[in-house]
């Protein structure tokens, strides 16, 4: 199912709509959507390098607003969808110390998400169930969202097909090493 899925996205990059085919993927993945916008933006890209930045400007934009529509899924449907089931599994209790952990931490966690092949979609409906400041979380999504959709629209544009395969394989290791030492770097500045 998921890799007819994947087959089906990746041919609306041949498409004569393929730029309205990304910012549809690129939006409804930041919510729901399995399948991440790079494979659609991969080869848009190597097919009309031109475009590199047109492309990552219009995946960026689209995926920060598909984060807001996951973020007002997780601030509307919280209490109907999840409160229910965590009372079933006797978890309820543990909303308040996520509220609070995601109230001091959650930039972060939408920024680590917006890089590294984490989902981001989990942290755009964590983020509104969480109630983490909606500027917060706007300007987070755009800086994260925007450095993972201009670096591999760089590399293409830059490197062309070469770097296809490095991108499609190493990329998102790259991007959670990247974090993990940002992330360290400033835990380490903290203590110190």
């Amino acid at each position: 199912m998921i890799r007819r899925l994947y087959d089906w996205t990746l041919s609306l990059a041949a498409g004569p709509r393929a730029p309205t085919a990304l910012g549809s993927v690129s939006f409804v993945e930041s919510s729901f959507f399995p399948i991440p916008p790079d494979i659609l933006l991969i080869p848009m890209v190597i097919a009309r390098r031109e475009k590199a930045w047109w492309y990552a400007l219009l995946c960026t934009l689209t995926s920060v607003a598909g984060g807001v529509f996951g973020y007002f899924i997780g601030m509307f449907l919280f209490e109907q969808v999840a409160q229910p089931v965590l009372a079933f599994y006797g978890k309820l209790h543990y909303v308040e110390e996520f509220r609070h952990i995601f109230a001091e931490w959650g930039w972060w966690f939408v920024f680590i998400a917006g890089v590294t092949p984490f989902p981001y979609k989990v942290i755009t409906v964590a983020s509104g169930a969480a109630g983490l400041s909606l500027p917060i979380f706007i300007l987070a999504s755009i800086v994260s969202r925007g450095i993972r959709f201009f670096i591999v629209a760089g590399l293409l544009f830059f490197f062309g097909p070469p770097i296809k395969d490095f991108i499609e394989k190493r990329l998102g290791l790259m991007f959670t090493v990247f974090v993990v030492l940002l992330v360290g770097g400033f835990a380490a500045l903290k203590f110190i």
